[in-house]
């Protein structure tokens, strides 16, 4: 058996014994360099909107290494690729994307129409966005799932016009599986660009790109970064960064190497995902480590997921079930799993997470493929404020009101006191003109 003591995790310990550094590093979750990070990104946006299509063939070339011809997909090579993936594969995303549609077209609002006075008709309508852009990452991995995440919600909200951008392989184009995705998902348009660049087109538009009213998808830092700095002119869906997982565990609920493998699992995404367990177990503790030392010597992706392991993992033992859940809220996760007693009380005491997965059996690589929720998800603690994609995302909505001329003069004398108190005359002015009787004269300012 592999060694667990050749395993290194960020922090390890006791939640009670966490020194201000360490909950910093778990709490906030944000990466040494976010400066630097967040200075470079400002460049290259400021790059796309001054210079468009010339600087995202640049970054193809400086961040991709391939010189592109263009920057859009015929639509023949998603064809292509369709066709030539296995049958397995194909009738995996169809299925996914059948439970993404039905989950999602479950979730649009009705329109409300409402009298709240006598006369006075008001009324709420949602309309979907005309054009969005959908960010689907790659470079260490191809992500048919991110698209189809993006691009069923929209086509279900109505949206017309759903773009998404992936990064080139070496031959030039995003990956036949993100292609095939795109074809079933229903995309419209598919761009071979990737990183701050592909938020930066979507969101200002490019000769080739069209001009988008949301971007949304998750992806790495640079991504990331680049979706906070153009959220004051697009919609964003969340700060959807690298992955992370918070496995929460009492003895006995599920195997400890079930338990492991959450961590592996999301770990293996990124050197930046954020993995962490928490019991009030120390045998379980132990025994989930010495599992996890055995994945990840075993896994493909070992150097991937001893970097995440190192730089933002935790192993932690909780006194007890109040102080394990009072760390659960306050992590904030992306991904959490309850592998408790009771894990729909534990649910509902938690109003902090991404998603949430209920016992043992509820992996949460079923969501990241396959059960119709939404993995585009909050991370570094923005749980606390954002909610993950859905077809909300995809809608805007506006107001309407009419008075009968009735209401318009009952309502007129409070509402000229209330503008004559704000000192806005002519809003006194425009309502006492509706209220006047039409046989009067125009009443003077």
């Amino acid at each position: 058996m592999t060694d667990p003591s050749m395993l290194t995790v960020a922090v390890e310990g006791d939640v009670a014994g966490l020194s201000d550094a360490q909950r910093r590093l778990l709490f906030e979750r944000r990466p040494s360099d976010e400066s630097d990070v967040q200075s470079a990104t400002r460049d290259l946006l400021s790059r796309v909107r001054r210079d468009g299509d010339a600087a995202l063939f640049d970054f193809a070339r400086r961040f991709d290494g391939v010189t592109l011809s263009a920057l859009e997909v015929p639509r023949e090579r998603w064809g292509e690729a369709l066709e030539s993936l296995d049958a397995d594969v194909t009738a995996a995303l169809s299925r996914a994307a059948r439970n993404i549609e039905a989950f999602h077209r479950a979730q649009i609002p009705a329109d409300v129409e409402l009298e709240v006075e006598p006369g006075v008709r008001l009324g709420r309508v949602f309309v979907p966005l005309e054009a969005v852009g959908v960010y689907a990452p790659g470079g260490r991995a191809a992500y048919p799932s991110s698209v189809l995440m993006g691009v069923v919600p929209a086509r279900a909200a109505g949206v017309g016009e759903i773009v998404v951008c992936s990064p080139p392989g070496p031959d030039g184009l995003p990956s036949a599986v993100v292609q095939a995705a795109a074809a079933i998902g229903g995309a419209t348009r598919l761009f071979a660009v990737g990183g701050a660049g592909a938020v930066g087109a979507m969101a200002f538009g490019t000769a080739s790109v069209p001009r988008c009213a949301a971007v949304v998808g998750p992806g790495n830092r640079w991504v990331l970064e680049a979706k906070r700095q153009v959220a004051g002119e697009v919609i964003i869906d969340s700060p959807a960064g690298p992955s992370e997982v918070l496995v929460v565990a009492d003895e006995g609920r599920a195997p400890p190497r079930w338990l492991a493998a959450e961590l592996v699992a999301q770990a293996e995404h990124d050197p930046d995902a954020a993995v962490a367990f928490v019991t009030t177990s120390p045998s379980l503790l132990e025994a989930v480590r010495r599992e996890l030392a055995g994945l990840v010597a075993r896994t493909p992706r070992a150097d991937v997921v001893r970097e995440a392991l190192a730089t933002c993992g935790a192993l932690l033992l909780a006194r007890d079930h109040a102080e394990m859940l009072a760390f659960t809220q306050a992590y904030a996760a992306e991904h959490l799993s309850l592998c408790t007693r009771d894990p729909h009380a534990d649910r509902a005491r938690i109003t902090t997470a991404g998603t949430v997965f209920l016992g043992g059996p509820s992996s949460v690589a079923y969501g990241d493929y396959m059960t119709g929720a939404n993995h585009v998800l909050p991370t570094a603690g923005t749980a606390r404020s954002f909610s993950g994609l859905g077809v909300l995302d995809f809608l805007r909505s506006y107001t309407w009101q009419e008075l009968s001329p009735d209401a318009a003069a009952d309502m007129a004398g409070p509402v000229a006191a209330l503008a004559e108190a704000e000192g806005l005359p002519g809003h006194a002015a425009a309502v006492r003109l509706r209220g006047a009787p039409s046989s009067d004269p125009e009443p003077a300012p």
